[in-house]
């Protein structure tokens, strides 16, 4: 644990749960995608969220629940409550960074540019800066002061806006960006196929296939994010803090250890030795199935567009599990099919273009 970076959190509330709604349809604001992001990146010891509460009665309870520490900022006649809340939140940071040697890294959840100087003080103080922001409401000048900058948009977890139609052409206004958004989520609503690996005679536990893509997506998570090797004590701390609940016993088995070895045998990750003595080296396979996984990707979008037609990637992801009903992108640790998909174009297994027109990515086989 010493060797672990201690994290601050700070929100920006009203910028982060408005942002939220202005740009994604309406949608709540869901503090989890974040903690479980920052959970791979090192602990958390502070958690703070600044805003005037009574404009945000639900949300309060949802932060609570999360443990995070609401600090209100009352909206006055004549006042300005950004400016004020923005000062309170900036004065405590800086307050903490001074007090509290042992926090290395410092997350300012708002895409506010006006806490680009606090960005540069904290790293001038050789502390580790990460941004969090709604895309559509961050600024510019925020994301490059950064260490690192998450939008949330693009977090595990995060629903697409629910008023974004996947089928037929967008109901963008004429002349508005036609970025092409990412619909992974869509996609990971899904359900992987449910395979009961319990012994005979052994009372139902918790979903094992589930806890696989828990699994996948966490190593991921931790070899993109960190330095050094990720080993078993290490991905069993981080599994703790996405969920305090976690015991390898809710599986069936009797050690973390068992749980891992039982994964490496469906091929899910390698083990390999580590650095002490009953604390192996974790790792996502580097061959084997996924190569065996874009060859299938290929083999069916070269039948489905057998016809000289691209193939779009809505519906792709069922075409591949009638082919193979075990196949998942997740426990060859892509976090979403989408992700999957772009990681086989570079590999030169088939090309990916988004298309405006049909509001939808296309695959096409090569050669």
């Amino acid at each position: 644990m010493d060797q672990e970076d201690r994290i601050a959190l700070f929100l920006d509330y009203e910028n982060l749960a408005l942002g939220a709604r202005d740009n994604r349809g309406g949608a709540d604001f869901d503090f989890r995608p974040i903690a479980d992001a920052l959970a791979e990146r090192g602990r958390v010891v502070v958690r703070r969220a600044y805003a005037d509460w009574s404009y945000f009665d639900e949300d309060r309870r949802m932060l609570t629940r999360s443990h995070v520490e609401l600090i209100e900022i009352p909206q006055r006649m004549g006042a300005s409550r950004k400016n004020a809340a923005d000062i309170k939140m900036a004065v405590d940071a800086i307050e903490l960074a001074f007090e509290r040697d042992y926090i290395s890294t410092f997350v300012i959840c708002s895409g506010d540019s006006d806490f680009t100087p606090l960005v540069h003080k904290l790293r001038e103080l050789n502390k580790r800066v990460i941004g969090v922001g709604v895309e559509g409401s961050t600024s510019a000048l925020l994301p490059p002061a950064c260490d690192e900058f998450l939008y949330y948009d693009r977090l595990e977890g995060v629903d697409i806006p629910p008023t974004r139609s996947r089928r037929g052409r967008s109901s963008r206004p004429a002349g508005t960006d036609q970025r092409p958004p990412e619909p992974e989520q869509e996609l990971e609503r899904e359900r992987e196929p449910e395979v009961d690996r319990r012994p005979a005679g052994e009372e139902p536990g918790r979903d094992v296939d589930a806890l696989a893509v828990l699994v996948a997506q966490t190593v991921a998570g931790l070899q993109g994010s960190a330095n050094g090797d990720v080993t078993a004590s290490r991905l069993k701390r981080t599994l703790l803090r996405k969920d305090p609940t976690f015991s390898e016993s809710d599986y069936g088995f009797r050690t973390f250890g068992e749980l891992l070895r039982h994964l490496a045998e469906q091929t899910v990750i390698e083990l390999a030795e580590g650095p002490a003595k009953g604390d192996p080296e974790v790792s996502l396979p580097e061959h084997g199935d996924r190569e065996v996984a874009f060859g299938l990707l290929r083999g069916v979008v070269a039948e489905l567009g057998s016809s000289g037609n691209p193939v779009a990637l809505s519906g792709l992801k069922n075409q591949l599990r009638r082919a193979r009903p075990d196949f998942s992108e997740k426990k060859l640790g892509y976090r979403s099919f989408l992700q999957f998909c772009k990681a086989a174009a570079t590999g030169g297994v088939v090309d990916l273009r988004w298309s405006p027109e049909a509001d939808d990515y296309l695959l096409t086989t090569q050669g």
